[in-house]
């Protein structure tokens, strides 16, 4: 099977633009098949508050009424999914930027009001990735850049958490290529002392998952990051990384991040 990378790149990378120009170098730079997954929080709860729209967060994720959806539209997938791939473009990587709605990509289930109304968030299932469109995408040599925006196959745009839309991703193409799937963010991985860049914690293996919640170590986001991982990887995803953006070309060498295995 052909190699494939599905990779995740973090807010704090998207916001600061010579770490972001840096890291699309190295993106091109990474050999084979190759997908990227971005969201954009950060500059979409900016443009809102300059349009008089706050953002509404429970536990860390946005509520995302009318109002909402159609400011991380137009950051999502128009401002920042275009000026990535115009980037990309220019640094050699022939990149199609989509939402989920282009080509039937990902089609998400609304999610059902329980104790919270999330408005207009998509959650995502087995089916929701179309693995074929994909890949018929990359067998053209192209490289698809997927904003966080989704929809129900009903004309409804719908926002996805961009760290899910990564795992189902790797997890749809992994039936036809041997998959990686690597969350960058600002941090080194998982850290044992999380101000301490020395206590990187190399490797995971699945059964040490809870003895990490339990000491502390793995803790707040990371934990449903690492749940998702591991889940990914019991769907047929070879391994998962969490790593520093600007240490990506290191991958290679087997030397990136936090390794998630089996």
């Amino acid at each position: 099977m052909k190699k494939l990378s599905v990779i995740k790149i973090g807010g704090n990378v998207i916001d600061n633009s010579e770490k972001l120009h840096q890291f699309l170098l190295d993106f091109t730079a990474l050999p084979g098949d190759k997908i990227l997954i971005h969201g954009g929080g950060k500059i979409a709860t900016e443009l809102g508050v300059s349009l008089g729209v706050e953002a509404k967060m429970v536990e860390g994720r946005r509520i995302t009424d009318i109002e909402t959806l159609r400011i991380v539209t137009m950051v999502y997938a128009g401002l920042i999914n275009k000026n990535m791939v115009a980037q990309l473009q220019a640094k050699g990587s022939n990149a199609i930027g989509l939402t989920g709605a282009d080509g039937n990509i990902i089609k998400a289930l609304k999610r059902p009001v329980k104790e919270i109304d999330y408005g207009f968030v998509g959650d995502l299932d087995e089916t929701s990735v179309s693995s074929d469109t994909l890949d018929s995408l990359l067998k053209a040599g192209l490289v698809p850049v997927l904003c966080a925006i989704t929809h129900d196959g009903a004309s409804q745009l719908l926002n996805t958490n961009a760290d899910t839309i990564a795992s189902a991703v790797a997890v749809a193409m992994s039936s036809l290529y041997d998959t990686s799937l690597i969350y960058c963010f600002e941090k080194r991985g998982v850290m044992r002392d999380i101000d301490d860049d020395q206590s990187l914690v190399p490797v995971i293996r699945m059964g040490e998952f809870e003895t990490l919640k339990n000491e502390g170590v793995v803790s707040g986001g990371m934990i449903p990051k690492l749940h998702n991982a591991f889940e990914a990887i019991k769907s047929g995803v070879n391994a998962v990384y969490i790593g520093k953006a600007d240490e990506l070309p290191q991958i290679d060498q087997q030397n990136f991040g936090t390794r998630l295995i089996r």
